[in-house]
């Protein structure tokens, strides 16, 4: 029955590929909800148009182009794998096509807004606000994921070589430079962190937590408090996410010239077209200079009408 080969899937996801927990997750909740939507699961087969039926009663229902070609993404590598194991007779999800994605320029902070943010974080009297400061700083200066932040080893950080250890999707680990000044205000913080651990007590993580279960800090709290920070700095709460720190730092290094690949090994891209995204906001910026610069932007024509944008 195709319900019971879901936590063997799963199970393969996890050994083969290295799928991440959240992506695991992920993998179950959208599979269920297809085995569902055709009563599948008592059943040993799936047809293309059990597929495709399900596919139309999402856009049916307004889901996002993005979340269907998630769930799509889902079914075919669970199809593969049936597949693979003999169970069906054919795939049929190898010529069903993904909707075409748009792909938005991703959303970023000024370098003066994120400095506000810190500035905000350090000078609170809450010293779960004050380890924002710190959190905010270690993020923008190496454009971590928040699951990688979050559940970030003390041990990951390398002083001596101003280097960070990550491990990011997929247990693929990668090496990520620091600048001195972050280093600096991860020497200061080892003090703020003691108030994050039992009296007497250890923990290997970075940003340890008195009350989560796994021991550190969770992305929903980090996440929280950084709504409330933005909201007290004057910046829409909803201009911020974690994400947005990440852009933020992938954003302002492009438009100072890095090397995309560098950008690319830094937060850890699996394919450069990933990254290329960023390369968006330095065109639509060299763009603006060009109307706003140009002498031709400040050409006035005979009936003395003028070119200036």
């Amino acid at each position: 029955m195709l319900g019971k080969q879901i936590e063997f899937f799963l199970q393969m996801m996890a050994a083969e590929k290295g799928a991440a927990q959240n992506s695991i997750a992920a993998y179950e909740r959208d599979l269920v909800q297809f085995l569902q939507f055709n009563d599948l699961g008592a059943k040993d087969c799936i047809g293309k148009t059990d597929i495709e039926d399900f596919i139309r009663n999402l856009h049916s229902n307004g889901f996002s182009v993005k979340t269907i070609a998630r769930k799509l993404s889902a079914i075919r590598e669970f199809c593969k794998f049936l597949y693979s194991e003999k169970i069906i007779s054919d795939n049929p999800a190898q010529n069903i096509l993904a909707p075409k994605q748009e792909k938005p320029l991703p959303k970023f902070l000024s370098r003066e807004e994120i400095a506000d943010l810190i500035n905000a974080a350090k000078e609170s009297d809450d010293y779960r606000i004050q380890r924002i400061a710190v959190m905010i700083e270690l993020m923008y200066a190496t454009g971590l994921r928040v699951s990688e932040l979050v559940a970030l080893p003390e041990n990951a950080i390398n002083y001596k070589k101003a280097l960070i250890s990550v491990l990011g999707k997929g247990s693929k680990e990668r090496m990520v430079p620091i600048a001195e000044h972050t280093l600096k205000v991860l020497c200061q913080y080892s003090e703020l962190r003691e108030k994050f651990i039992k009296k007497n007590g250890s923990s290997p993580w970075l940003f340890p937590s008195l009350i989560a279960t796994d021991g550190h800090l969770t992305r929903d709290a980090f996440y929280k408090d950084l709504k409330k920070l933005a909201a007290e700095c004057g910046i829409y709460p909803s201009r911020i996410t974690p994400h947005v720190l990440r852009h933020s730092f992938a954003t302002h290094l492009i438009n100072n010239d890095a090397d995309l690949r560098s950008v690319q090994k830094m937060l850890g891209h699996e394919s450069i077209g990933t990254t290329e995204i960023y390369t968006h906001i330095t065109k639509q910026k060299l763009f603006t200079a060009i109307q706003q610069k140009h002498p031709l932007s400040r050409y006035t024509h005979k009936n003395g009408t003028s070119d200036e944008a």
